[in-house]
């Protein structure tokens, strides 16, 4: 269980991969004689940046400084009414006390574990393994049975648009894209399938082809090698997939030389089944990774997007190992 959790106890600090202190750590706002610098709203930003998705990066800096005004304002006032010698506030005071030195941990120790030789290292052997591989951009119509497929096949011969006839008859949900599956590689989609698309030249339209889906018309569109993203696209995604297997080595070590005991009886009935969920999630986060994944040098296409990547692949698509 230590080991599938050490990953949701040591989450990585909030763009982690944008710390970098400032060279002029000016003073931005005063609060009562309290100087709020530039380096204290970078590290605020990092901690509520969570709250501001939908919010204009333009308009970010102004709101946490306003954060940050309210805050020391009330904190002023808090020590003024006593509360600072409240068991509320000492309570609250040892539980972020406890997140400040994980952070400060964690910038201080951890991350310059992960250099910038070993990320460059990650992107080279990623974008070398997609530059090995064939992707091809396809349009398919799906239909039940094989004579309805050789009805397509003749209409299409007489000059019938292929895009109109997928939007009309094609049980595919590429169907709303015309029967655009984007680009893919063979081992994305059912054997099949692959082995008569990859088959053929650009241009080229199949025969009746039949897979456990149902009988396919299939027209290839495109046909290239893999491409990689621009290194300065992927490099902090890597980093922080790099940095989370840091955080689970290191918090390995330390579980293993302390002494962690679980007392509460419902927590330890539900121990190995937070243990799988956390297995699972941490599984997710080391996806980017794997060939294909978001924070590895994703293939690029260029040109036409309508059929992007991300769009189209319909129920062909195998389902991730």
């Amino acid at each position: 269980m230590a080991s599938a959790l050490m990953g949701l106890a040591f989450v990585l600090p909030a763009q982690a991969q944008e710390d970098v202190p400032p060279k002029d750590d000016k003073t931005v706002a005063i609060v009562n004689g309290h100087e709020i610098k530039v380096s204290e709203v970078q590290m605020a930003t990092d901690d509520i940046i969570g709250q501001l998705p939908d919010l204009p990066p333009k308009l970010r800096y102004p709101f946490v400084v306003e954060y940050l005004i309210e805050r020391h304002l009330l904190a002023q006032y808090a020590v003024k009414e006593g509360i600072a010698e409240t068991e509320e506030y000492k309570r609250r005071l040892a539980l972020y006390q406890a997140k400040a030195l994980r952070d400060a941990y964690f910038y201080q120790k951890i991350r310059p574990m992960v250099t910038e030789e070993e990320i460059r290292k990650v992107y080279d052997d990623e974008a070398a393994k997609l530059q090995q591989t064939e992707r091809v951009r396809a349009r398919m119509i799906l239909v039940a049975t094989e004579k309805e497929a050789e009805d397509i096949e003749a209409r299409l011969a007489k000059g019938e648009k292929f895009e109109d006839l997928a939007k009309k008859y094609s049980l595919d949900g590429s169907k709303d894209y015309g029967g655009d599956l984007g680009y893919f590689t063979a081992a994305e989609m059912v054997p099949e399938f692959s082995k008569a698309t990859f088959a053929l030249k650009v241009g080229e339209t199949s025969q009746p082809v039949k897979t456990d889906f149902g009988w396919h018309i299939i027209r290839l569109e495109d046909k290239k090698q893999g491409a990689a993203q621009p290194y300065d696209q992927v490099k902090a995604a890597i980093r922080n997939v790099l940095l989370r297997q840091k955080v689970g080595e290191v918090m390995q070590k330390i579980r293993a030389a302390s002494k962690v005991e679980i007392l509460d009886e419902d927590l330890k009935k539900y121990a190995e089944e937070a243990a799988k969920a956390a297995k699972n999630f941490q599984d997710t986060k080391q996806k980017p990774l794997d060939a294909g994944g978001a924070a590895a040098p994703a293939a690029t296409d260029g040109g036409d997007t309508s059929g992007d990547d991300s769009g189209g692949k319909g129920d062909l698509q195998l389902p991730a190992q």
